[in-house]
């Protein structure tokens, strides 16, 4: 009986200290997806559309040279269908040229395509305008 009794106190134990771990390890994952989620926004200049931001702390230079930045679409006018749209987009700063890899409404949907193709901003002033900001960071 004593015997059946210390393994139910060893199993007991065991399990307590797995929760407390388990516990931890979410705790310190919670804290790096909130700083994961800090931005710094930096504005365009408006359109007749809306508003286009880009967030400085997101800034990343890629492997072929070209420059990474998760940027912020808000409509003028703001309804059920037209939410703010988030876009991770590529930049060439030498081109002058962008390609959208991820867009999504939220950050925890997102699913990038590395093979997005590269477009001209065909005078789209927001586009300009992040691409115009970002490149200066850059360089």
């Amino acid at each position: 009986m004593i015997h059946f009794k210390n393994k139910v106190n060893s199993i007991f134990f065991r399990n307590i200290i797995n929760l407390v771990l388990l516990i931890i390890v979410f705790f310190f994952i919670s804290i790096k997806k909130s700083e994961a989620l800090s931005h710094e926004w930096v504005g365009v200049p408006k359109s007749e559309y809306g508003e286009q931001l880009w967030d400085r702390q997101s800034i990343k230079r890629n492997e072929d040279g070209s420059v990474r930045v998760l940027s912020k679409f808000i409509p003028k006018t703001k309804s059920e269908i037209t939410k703010d749209i988030l876009y991770t987009m590529d930049i060439n700063c030498f081109e002058k040229s962008f390609r959208d890899v991820d867009v999504s409404i939220d950050e925890a949907n997102s699913n990038f395509n590395d093979l997005a193709n590269w477009q001209d901003p065909n005078g789209d002033k927001l586009i300009l305008g992040v691409i115009g900001q970002v490149c200066r960071v850059e360089n």
